[in-house]
Formats: C-alpha cells, sequence, structure tokens
C-alpha cells in the first residue's frame, strides 16, 4: 500500500511540469504600493501650479469646461467678484446673468443643464482645480464599480455559480474550436497549448519573467500609461480622447463577461493540456483575486484592449505615420521616435505573449479586443451624452468641475490662467 501510494504520488509530480518561478512573496504589499506610489506621484506632477488652496478670492471659475462662452479667456488667479455672486439661489439656475446656463448637445436635442461655476470658490472644487487629476481617479472607480458588477449580474442571469461554470466551459472549449477546427484555422497556426508547452520545456526562466509580469502590466503598467500621457500628451483633447476609447473598451467587455462568460485556458479540464503558471503556492496577483474578480472573464482581453490603446497611441506620437501635427506638438528627434515606434509594437506583443503563456487567455480573445477598441476608438465620442448628468452631478454636489492640466507645460506661460471652452476635453 505504501509502495502504491508513492508511486500514484510520484506519478502526480511527474505529470505536473516545472512552472517557473511564482509572484515574489511581497506581492502583496509591493502592488498596492506601486499603484498608490503611482497616482500620488501623477497628482503631484498633473497639479496646477501657482493655484492657492486657500484663497479668498470669490467668483471667477479657473475651470475650461464650465465658461458660458465659446471662445478663449484668460483669467487671473487675483481676477474678484462679488464676494455672494457664487451664492445665487437655486431657482434662477437657468436664469442667472452671470452663471447661464450650459447648451448641451445630446441625442440631436439641446439640453439646458445648470451652471455650477458659481460653486468654484467651494473648498471642494479648490481641492479639485488643484489637483485635476482626481476627477480620473474617479473614473477609473466607476470603471471598478461596473466591472464588480458583471459577475453577479452573470451569476445572476446564468443560475448561479454551476451553471455559469459550465456555460463559460463550454464556451473557452468553443473558442478553441473556432481557432482550431473551423475554416478560420488558417488565423491562427499555433495552438495556446503548444505555445506554453514551449515556454515550460526548456524556457523556465522566460515564464517566470512572463508570470511575475502578467499583473504589473494589467492594473499598474495601465495606470502608470494614463498618468504619464495626463502628462504628456500635446492636448487634454488628445487624452480624453484616449481615455473615452480605453473606457468603451471597457464596457464593450463587460458587457461580454455578462453575457458571453467565458472559461480562460487555465480552468479548462487538464486533458486540454493549459496549467496555471502565475497562481502557484497562493502567489496570486491581489488584483486577480478576491470576491469582486470575475474569473470567468476571458473574452475579449482587458490586458490587450489596455495594451492596444497603450501601443496604438505611441504609434501615433511617433510620428513617423503623419505628415502634420497637433497643435502646440513639437516635432520628435529620431531616436524619439525610433522608440516610440518600437514600444508602440513591441509593447501590444509582450501582453499577447504574456496573458497566452500563461494560459490566462486564447488567441481569439485579443483578436476581438482589437475589433473593440477599433470600434471604441471610432465612437469614443458617445461619452458626450453623460455630460448632462455630469452637469446636474456636479451641481448637486455644489462642485466646480476643474480644468485639465494636460498641455499647460507646452502653453507660452504669461502668468496667467489661460483657458479655452473645448467640448472634447471632457
Amino acid at each position: 500500500m505504501v509502495t502504491t501510494t508513492f508511486n500514484v504520488t510520484e506519478a502526480a509530480d511527474a505529470a505536473q511540469p516545472n512552472l517557473g518561478g511564482a509572484q515574489f512573496a511581497s506581492h502583496t504589499w509591493v502592488e498596492p504600493i506601486i499603484v498608490v506610489s503611482i497616482m500620488v506621484a501623477s497628482l503631484t506632477v498633473n497639479r496646477r501650479r501657482g493655484y492657492r488652496l486657500m484663497n479668498s478670492t470669490r467668483g471667477r471659475s479657473p475651470t475650461r469646461s464650465l465658461l458660458p462662452h465659446n471662445h478663449v479667456q484668460d483669467l487671473s488667479p487675483d481676477s474678484s467678484a462679488d464676494d455672494d455672486s457664487y451664492l445665487s439661489n437655486d431657482s434662477d439656475v437657468f436664469t442667472s446673468s452671470k452663471h447661464p446656463p450650459k447648451k448641451r448637445n445630446c441625442c440631436g436635442m439641446v439640453i439646458h443643464t445648470p451652471n455650477s461655476s458659481r460653486f468654484a470658490n467651494h473648498f471642494h472644487s479648490r481641492i479639485l482645480a488643484k489637483f485635476p487629476f482626481l476627477i480620473e481617479m474617479f473614473y477609473w472607480a466607476l470603471n471598478l464599480l461596473f466591472y464588480t458588477l458583471t459577475k453577479a449580474i452573470a451569476q445572476v442571469t446564468f443560475s448561479g455559480y454551476d451553471g455559469l461554470w459550465q456555460l463559460a466551459q463550454d464556451h473557452g472549449v468553443l473558442i478553441l474550436d473556432i481557432e482550431h477546427k473551423s475554416w478560420l484555422r488558417f488565423l491562427f497556426p499555433i495552438q495556446e497549448s503548444d505555445f506554453q508547452a514551449w515556454f515550460l520545456n526548456g524556457h523556465l526562466s522566460a515564464i517566470t519573467f512572463l508570470n511575475r509580469i502578467y499583473s504589473l502590466v494589467h492594473i499598474p503598467g495601465t495606470v502608470a500609461f494614463l498618468s504619464w500621457y495626463y502628462y504628456a500628451a500635446p492636448s487634454h483633447s488628445s487624452f480624453a480622447t484616449v481615455r473615452r476609447t480605453m473606457t468603451l473598451g471597457n464596457f464593450a467587455a463587460f458587457s461580454t463577461f455578462t453575457f458571453f462568460p467565458c472559461m480562460p485556458p487555465r480552468l479548462l479540464p487538464e486533458e486540454y493540456g493549459f496549467h496555471d503558471t502565475v497562481r502557484q503556492a497562493n502567489a496570486e496577483s491581489v488584483w486577480m483575486g478576491g470576491n469582486y474578480v470575475n474569473q470567468l472573464a476571458a473574452m475579449p482581453s482587458l490586458h490587450f484592449t489596455y495594451a492596444f490603446v497603450i501601443g496604438c497611441t505611441f504609434l501615433y506620437h511617433s510620428g513617423v505615420f503623419r505628415r502634420t501635427l497637433g497643435r502646440n506638438e513639437p516635432r520628435k528627434s529620431v531616436s524619439t521616435q525610433i522608440f516610440f515606434l518600437t514600444a508602440g509594437i513591441l509593447y501590444p506583443l509582450l501582453v499577447l505573449t504574456v496573458i497566452v503563456a500563461t494560459a490566462n487567455h486564447y488567441w481569439l480573445d485579443a483578436a476581438v479586443a482589437m475589433c473593440t477598441t477599433s470600434l471604441s476608438f471610432l465612437c469614443n465620442k458617445i461619452w458626450f451624452f453623460l455630460l448632462p448628468a455630469e452637469d446636474v452631478l456636479c451641481w448637486v454636489l455644489r462642485l466646480d468641475k476643474p480644468a485639465p492640466t494636460t498641455g499647460q507645460r507646452l502653453e507660452p506661460q504669461t502668468g496667467r490662467y489661460h483657458i479655452v471652452k473645448d467640448e472634447e476635453d471632457r
């Protein structure tokens, strides 16, 4: 009996290949510190310089989006108005001459919404005016909230956990059949299991590297990119286009997660030949575990959605494929162009290698992510229909939405706030 038990155990060990090095033991506290550090650094770098939180000046809003007229305005930090002008009654929200209502185009209709610029001197408005990147962090929090709902809605829709699990497994197998047994198989010449096996057999250093960057690519890497681009973009309109594209890509994925739950390769039955290389010895990333994480959300890949947006942004700003540059956008040196071009190509390829080699996604997940991201770019201005709701929310909170600081470093320094009305910066 002892001999039999030993042989079974030995056989099981032999069947389990070396999966490379797991996550670092310090991941549970290092990863959150990395993300928080990036956010704090971005708040600091992207702060509005020369703007004081404690200032008795009232009335004039230092914001771009809430100005009543479509023209350039120069607002001095020391400009003043009647001290009680921001205390207008709610009844004059659509009749005030000092803070006239805004006109929003929504589904072909013009909607008049409250102008909350009268609240510019409220302390919470001044905090946002000083640190406008807080608005971006608020948008991220909303994205996370909607992501957490996908798991709960899918479980209710498909009769609980057991029914959802079986359906997700069927969808995973269906994707493998489409890739390698249908007429589309010429698009996917390498099977995912063979791709992973190449790393597990003789290339353990590479799989260790991929295991350890898996968690750092998705959340910290994306946060770092958005933080950097908020500062480096030639205009906030450029940044907002990327942010809206990424957000719409998120919601396209969230909808698919809810109504087409899909099991990642690592969770398929053993006969399919996949191994979970990332989650070893309870070394799961803090971003990939927890009750809020939807494990049955392989299709499409959010990892590749973000990587594709980042790669395309790098390619665009390399300037290689454009004859003319945007306003205030300087022409890059040849070496910088090569760097952006290389990063724009290699970064998505790296992420694709990571998600497939670690058995977290199928090839088709990335292909669909490319399609949803491209459609999201073409339709990214659809988010403008939420501007009326945002205006109402700002009014309810007695909050003046701040002007972004993106692109200010490229503007001529005049010692005054140079503010332009531009709805696309929203």
